[in-house]
């Protein structure tokens, strides 16, 4: 007992010379609670906004995440249609119908259009089914991120567009060398098969939400950091606190995966009937890989964590009793 505290004959410490600990501490405690509260909340928004950085400004980054889907059966399917669909796009039958009476030219038309249709959608399969359909690949979504990186940096409103020419190209040259003899891929113009990523007047919106995260990613992984350690450092009771932030994060981080499922499949519901739904899905699931890991990272680091807080104490004590235990049995042995 303080000296300094006056104390009644039974021995007590007057009420109203009590030290003031008791406010001081709830305050901490308090405090202690806010921070780790936020912490919580901030380490899944720091996740999203890495990977969106990353996504959105490492043309590395990106090219690596989308280079699995050269081999995707879905996407090469989504490709083929795509190439044919713009190769078919400039192939003019009208000189071959002249001689056709006029009445069957419908007809005709449809049967010539429907065997080049054929004949293009085969060469385009070999070609993007081929080996050296990779490298295409990752060319062209490295051309693709380099130019939605500029537009982004940049000011102006011109569209991101995915130009899958050097598909044509090769299928051009995989006609030349096979001796078929067509001439319907040339008159394909230069940059006559894209696909628009980005519409022109979409683009000040995404580079006003591209500003937002590139000052999230640098901003919200240490302030989460300084939260979630101040607040351990100001709770009062460490071994509880460190059970309810591992809880936390986990709880947080499985909000942020159930987000991304919903995102995903309100995303490919409002695509257009055009598109086709498993190669969107499987685009959506390559971007969104990075970030999911993470998440589940954190998921299972926050269990781990309040599992170990909470059988931290209690299996110490019974290690150490069993030590003891062990000791003492040694020492009264023979």
């Amino acid at each position: 007992m303080s000296a300094s505290a006056p104390v009644r004959p039974g021995g007590r410490v007057t009420e109203g010379e009590r030290p003031p600990h008791g406010p001081r501490l709830r305050a901490r405690g308090l405090a202690g609670g806010v921070l780790l509260l936020v912490g919580a909340l901030l380490l899944p928004l720091s996740l999203v906004a890495m990977w969106a950085r990353a996504e959105l400004t490492e043309t590395d980054s990106y090219v690596a995440a989308v280079a699995p889907l050269a081999g995707n059966a879905a996407v090469q399917e989504a490709v083929v249609d795509d190439v044919t669909a713009g190769v078919m796009a400039h192939v003019r039958l009208d000189g071959l119908l002249k001689a056709v009476p006029r009445a069957e030219r419908p007809a005709v038309r449809r049967h010539f259009t429907r065997g080049i249709r054929q004949f293009v959608a085969q060469q385009v399969r070999q070609v993007v089914t081929g080996s050296g359909f990779p490298a295409v690949w990752n060319g062209v979504h490295r051309t693709a991120h380099r130019t939605l990186d500029g537009r982004l940096a940049a000011s102006g409103r011109s569209a991101v567009t995915l130009d899958l020419t050097p598909v044509v190209e090769r299928v051009k040259r995989q006609l030349s060398h096979n001796g078929m003899g067509l001439d319907i891929l040339r008159r394909v113009p230069r940059a006559g098969v894209e696909i628009v990523l980005l519409k022109g007047p979409d683009v000040p919106r995404i580079r006003a939400v591209y500003e937002v995260v590139r000052t999230g990613a640098l901003l919200l992984p240490p302030v989460a950091a300084l939260c979630l350690t101040g607040g351990l450092l100001l709770a009062r009771r460490r071994r509880r606190a460190l059970i309810g932030t591992g809880l936390a994060c986990a709880a947080a981080a499985g909000l942020l995966a159930a987000a991304l499922a919903l995102v995903r499949s309100r995303t490919l519901d409002a695509l257009p009937a055009m598109v086709s739904r498993p190669a969107a899905g499987a685009y959506a699931d390559a971007l969104t890989g990075p970030l999911r890991t993470g998440v589940w990272l954190v998921i299972g680091a926050g269990t781990l964590t309040a599992v170990l807080a909470a059988a931290g104490p209690p299996a110490l004590r019974a290690l150490r009793e069993r030590r003891l235990a062990a000791r003492t049995g040694a020492g009264a042995g023979p």
